[in-house]
């Protein structure tokens, strides 16, 4: 089963959040390595402490890499708060009276899981925490007669309970917000694609309306001037055949651009074939092009689209004279890329060209990112411009 717009910004927030607290525990480590050298306590195992500082500090660097390379799912967030308490649970076990010393290690921890949407995760570990924190303070006060009991126990107890509570609303709050904004691009992907499907009718009726109508009526008009022609020679009728010809050849190439023959009957790879034989044709460039066979996927309207917009824009202002156009398929989603040699641009400028009303490219990139693709640009005033546009393969 393919996966939703919803369960992909779902995704893409799990995996933010994870990597945030990845990026965040290894200075926090580095700070609990300071605890020995600065701080003096009593019944300081130093050598199991550091030990296990070392293992936590390595599986954190490790787990860090690994949420980078990847995406991860919600089962990510479980897994690496899981790790935290129980090693901070250990950390305090062996640390003597350096519990009290490792107290904000345990503000902390509630802290860093409210960031992943995730309430009920959250009031878990805030619970667990500061249960975690009086337990260890019951396994002192047992295992040595020197250590006690003391009152602030049981106020840090308190804190750490209200603290449970204040991020369990936090992430609560988090994630209603989340999911609002989630509720907001579901309703857009559905308008833009409604727009999409719209627009592709009217030019579907247009391309055939043109067709039936406006371009029969030249090619009739054009047969009777030749047929007046072969009888009666005459300069006007040659030049009302050209103007005829050439009426029609318009017509032709308006009918092919509204709604491309080609695109429906044998599929996006064809389509783009015939476009960048169209574009050399008429630009003086070389084209490199590499085109996987994609099929009739559901999105080839607007890759099409995106294509023939792009490769305009080369042809009126790269000043090119090397292009590449590539096609390709993998891992669920379908890649069209379109990169020159040309003079290139400022990608910062965009939105003043849009305020300009020049909106081809920016309504193009809110197509693309409303199905759930990428719409990336690469471009510096003289080195050229690179377009990558992913889009999922639903086709």
């Amino acid at each position: 089963m393919r996966e939703t717009s919803r369960s992909r910004v779902v995704r893409r927030y799990t995996t933010e959040a994870v990597r945030v607290t990845a990026i965040l525990r290894l200075p926090l480590i580095g700070l609990m390595a300071l605890l020995g050298p600065v701080i003096s306590v009593t019944h300081w195992q130093s050598d199991v402490f550091a030990g296990l500082l070392s293992g936590y500090a390595l599986i954190a660097l490790g787990w860090l890499i690994f949420v980078l390379v990847r995406d991860v799912g919600p089962w990510a967030g479980w897994v690496s708060t899981a790790a935290d308490v129980s090693a901070v649970l250990a950390l305090c076990v062996v640390s003597g009276g350096a519990t009290s010393v490792l107290l904000p290690v345990f503000f902390l921890l509630p802290i860093s899981v409210a960031f992943q949407y995730r309430p009920k995760l959250t009031a878990i570990v805030g619970v667990c925490t500061a249960v975690g924190y009086q337990v260890v303070w019951i396994v002192y006060s047992k295992r040595d007669d020197l250590v006690g009991f003391p009152d602030e126990v049981y106020l840090y107890f308190g804190f750490l309970l209200w603290l449970a509570a204040a991020t369990t609303a936090l992430s609560y709050v988090l994630m209603r917000r989340s999911a609002t904004v989630i509720s907001l691009m579901d309703v857009r992907r559905q308008l833009v694609a409604e727009s999409m499907g719209a627009e592709e009718r009217e030019r579907r009726q247009l391309a055939e309306h043109l067709h039936d109508g406006p371009l029969q009526n030249v090619l009739a008009a054009r047969l009777d001037v030749e047929e007046a022609r072969e009888r009666h020679p005459d300069a006007l009728l040659d030049a009302a055949e050209s103007a005829l010809r050439e009426t029609a050849a318009q017509l032709r190439s308006t009918v092919t651009t509204l709604h491309p023959q080609v695109l429906a009957q044998l599929g996006l790879t064809a389509a783009l074939r015939e476009l960048a034989d169209l574009f050399c044709r008429r630009g003086e460039m070389e084209m490199s092009v590499s085109l996987d066979d994609v099929g009739h996927p559901d999105c080839q309207e607007l890759l099409y689209r995106v294509a023939r917009e792009l490769l305009t824009n080369v042809t009126k202002h790269a000043r090119a004279t090397k292009v590449e156009l590539a096609l390709s398929r993998a891992g669920g989603r379908i890649t069209l890329t379109v990169a020159d040699d040309g003079a290139g641009f400022d990608p910062a400028v965009v939105p003043e060209r849009v305020a300009q009303g020049h909106i081809g490219l920016a309504s193009h990139t809110v197509r693309v990112e409303s199905l759930g693709g990428t719409f990336d640009v690469t471009s510096s005033p003289g080195s050229g411009t690179r377009v990558v546009v992913t889009v999922p393969d639903a086709g």
